[in-house]
């Protein structure tokens, strides 16, 4: 979600970074490195950071600083949370995806966050009715869910082992989908 965020910022020619704040796993930045050794255009900037403070101190250097940051609650979470014009988590349809993330909105609801600022962005989607289950499941517990999903299909996985981003498949049907859930994002952050 984050890459592709960046990558469809980058292509409209806005400043786009990606601050990973995953030090560990790095995910986002070894990304990063695949998409410039592939040469891959439009360049999309990702930096791995040790905490959000550090992050954030650089935000207004960029059109849109999207804070890649592993999901749990810390106060780095809730630094975020205070400051961001939308926090998205992404999560999967299973229990084991949706208890955690929603634990996790009740937490930053629970520390003064509106809820307003919280949604969620469904992926890994095999079927319709694994979605609506999902979307269901998230409305019940008090939440919203971005419009559209990513499926789970190995194409997305593919595009990003080579340095692109979901929005950027082999596939013109993944494409669109994968680009109406990141337009869904870009539409929430403008409201």
């Amino acid at each position: 979600m984050s890459r592709a965020l960046a990558r469809e910022a980058a292509n409209n020619g806005l400043k786009a970074k990606i601050a990973d704040l995953d030090t560990q796993q790095g995910t986002s930045v070894d990304w990063h490195r695949t998409r410039l050794n592939q040469g891959i255009e439009p360049p999309v900037s990702a930096e791995a950071f040790a905490t959000a403070s550090q992050a954030l101190k650089l935000a207004k250097q960029f059109d849109l600083l999207i804070i890649d940051a592993p999901a749990r609650t810390s106060q780095g979470t809730l630094d975020i949370a205070r400051v961001a014009d939308l926090v998205v988590q992404p999560t999967g349809a299973s229990v084991d995806d949706l208890r955690p993330a929603i634990r996790e909105f009740h937490a930053l609801v629970k520390a003064g966050i509106p809820k307003s600022k919280l949604t969620f962005a469904l992926n890994r989607i095999g079927t319709p009715a694994e979605e609506a289950e999902a979307r269901n499941y998230i409305s019940e517990a008090g939440y919203t869910a971005l419009d559209g999903c990513l499926l789970e299909r190995p194409a997305y996985r593919k595009a990003q082992n080579t340095g692109y981003a979901v929005t950027e498949t082999s596939y013109a049907g993944l494409n669109a989908k994968a680009d109406a859930l990141i337009q869904a994002m870009i539409d929430e952050v403008g409201q």
